[in-house]
């Protein structure tokens, strides 16, 4: 029986990429945590997942896709979220750009005026190199070649250094009760520290991560302004956004 549930383990998380503990509990409710603990050990030692503190994450999950790959992926989507991201920014700001498939896109439209930008991609900086009336304030600090991003204690000493009226915060996953995730806890620091200094956070989230999980929140719904994605969000989504304060662009 144990072969059987641990291979109906096994085909939920490698669907979902991550999953909870709890989660997993609640679909084997005649079985003990205990008992739960033990199959997911047994997939871990085959090598088929990976346990965090309260949940698992699959080995094969979709953020370990090439970031090439992920930028020719949901275009139209992510052309859709930058035209409403557009209508945010003003000239004479500081704006900070996180990393991501979305960001870069955002800063490939982004109109010559002047801004301040800060990111901790250089592929976004490399983007903003065409413009002329923009500042572009690259953040140093450790190379994540799966992202192409930077983070680290250098990365948080420039981020305080610095004020930011405008902040895209880029999502790997969310949801109502644990909010909005992303995969490292470097990640996790930087997004948390970027939220509270910028006057006004955007969440830039496409329809797809609101069915994924992360091991890390950095940020309950209510903690952003404003939440951008390709596609209408589901109705439940939606009431906790607008009780916690988010607006739905």
């Amino acid at each position: 029986m144990n072969r059987i549930r641990q291979e109906q383990i096994k085909k939920y998380v490698e669907s979902k990429g991550v999953a909870t503990v709890k989660e997993l509990h609640a679909l084997f409710p005649g079985v003990s945590l205990m008992t739960l603990h033990r199959d997911l050990s047994a997939l871990e030692e085959m090598g088929i997942i990976t346990k965090y503190r309260g949940g698992v994450r699959s080995v094969h999950q979709l953020d370990d896709i090439e970031f090439h790959i992920r930028m020719k992926e949901n275009t139209a989507g992510k052309a859709s979220m930058v035209k409403k991201a557009l209508r945010l920014v003003h000239p004479r700001s500081s704006v900070f750009l996180d990393a991501g498939t979305s960001s870069v896109m955002l800063a490939r439209h982004l109109p010559d005026v002047d801004l301040n930008i800060t990111t901790i991609s250089p592929h976004v900086a490399l983007e903003l190199c065409r413009l002329k009336n923009v500042t572009v304030n690259l953040c140093g600090g450790t190379m994540n070649p799966r992202t192409l991003s930077v983070s680290g204690i250098h990365t948080l000493e420039h981020l305080e250094g610095i004020n930011i009226d405008l902040a895209f915060i880029g999502v790997s996953g969310c949801s109502c009760e644990v909010g909005f995730t992303c995969g490292t806890e470097a990640d996790m620091l930087t997004k948390r520290l970027v939220i509270q200094k910028a006057r006004t956070s955007v969440a830039l989230c496409t329809s797809d991560k609101l069915r994924r999980l992360m091991p890390f929140t950095f940020a309950a719904i209510g903690d952003v302004d404003y939440i951008i994605s390709d596609e209408p969000l589901p109705p439940d989504f939606a009431r906790e956004c607008e009780g916690g304060g988010a607006r739905i662009l």
